[in-house]
């Protein structure tokens, strides 16, 4: 028997129409338009893709898009300066200052200067801590997305035994966080895990997210387990001089073994921008004092 496949790209659309959704309504009853701003610095093809995404999605569901392209020169005062007059437009009420930034810049430091309010990556230290202190906050968008593709597949999170591969502060923590407040029991599992394999199996829900490609191999994933797999990572393809897109997980090992499973590309990747949207929403309605929206 093999996996469900779990369709990050319907299940993103439907979120993509429900915040539409939210928009008209937030224009219609109050008069207001949220609006994102995205800074690009440099010029990284991966990161212009991103972007260009990004600004396309935003555009498409009826919000205003602000797009801030400068230099890989750019000075991180410049930058402050950027950051600064966004936080105080009152038609911005998302900032997302795109990364990696240029190696002269305290990716840090600029991070810290966006509004938390304006936060919509979810990587300020206030909604970082607000996210562990189990209070509302922005959370990353892409911790967000396994979270709803998980959803997706068990109606009830809780009392399910978790286990997320990798600890980092753009996926690892905040995801085993957002878990925590679905009521699973989380086990985080990095590089210094003793026998990592081990731990994998006893997981009722795994979130690989270690940017090591087909590391998970099939006798890692626990009979019909669901598997959301983060890794986007680029590899030499069949043909010479063809790359292609593999996960962190040997899906071919593993869709076989597991209950559910999400795919690469095709997964993880569309919920990312679609989040992005639900957070801008979610942003402009707290700035103006209003209920939260319904998505």
């Amino acid at each position: 028997m093999t996996a469900r496949i779990i369709d990050g790209k319907a299940i993103a659309g439907e979120l993509r129409i429900k915040v539409a959704g939210e928009v008209k309504r937030l224009a219609a009853q109050h008069g207001i338009t949220p609006g994102l701003a995205v800074v690009l610095a440099g010029n990284n093809p991966a990161s212009e893709a991103y972007v260009g995404s990004k600004a396309k999605t935003t555009v498409e569901i009826g919000m205003k898009s602000f797009d801030h392209r400068l230099p890989d020169s750019v000075g991180q005062d410049e930058l402050l300066a950027l950051v600064k007059t966004l936080n105080a437009d009152p038609a911005v009420h998302g900032i997302l200052v795109q990364l990696p930034l240029p190696r002269q810049v305290d990716a840090q430091l600029v991070l810290n200067a966006i509004d938390p309010m304006k936060d919509v990556d979810g990587f300020h230290p206030v909604n970082a801590g607000r996210l562990a202190s189990g209070l509302p906050a922005l959370a990353p968008c892409t911790p967000l997305g396994c979270v709803i593709l998980a959803k997706a597949v068990h109606a009830s999170l809780a009392g399910m035994d978790a286990v997320v591969i990798g600890r980092s502060n753009i996926v690892g923590k905040p995801v085993t966080q957002l878990l925590l407040a679905e009521n699973a029991t989380v086990t985080v599992a990095h590089s210094k895990t003793r026998d990592l394999p081990a731990v994998c199996r006893r997981a009722d829900l795994l979130v690989a997210a270690i940017g090591r490609p087909e590391m998970v191999r099939g006798d890692w994933i626990k009979p019909g387990s669901t598997v959301i797999d983060v890794g986007i990572n680029r590899v030499p393809g069949a043909t010479p001089g063809k790359s292609k897109l593999v996960g962190d997980v040997n899906f071919s090992e593993a869709s076989p073994i597991a209950g559910a499973i999400t795919p690469v590309p095709g997964g993880v990747g569309p919920m990312t921008i679609a989040c992005l949207m639900v957070n801008t929403v979610r942003a402009a309605c707290a700035i103006h004092g209003l209920p939260a929206p319904a998505v």
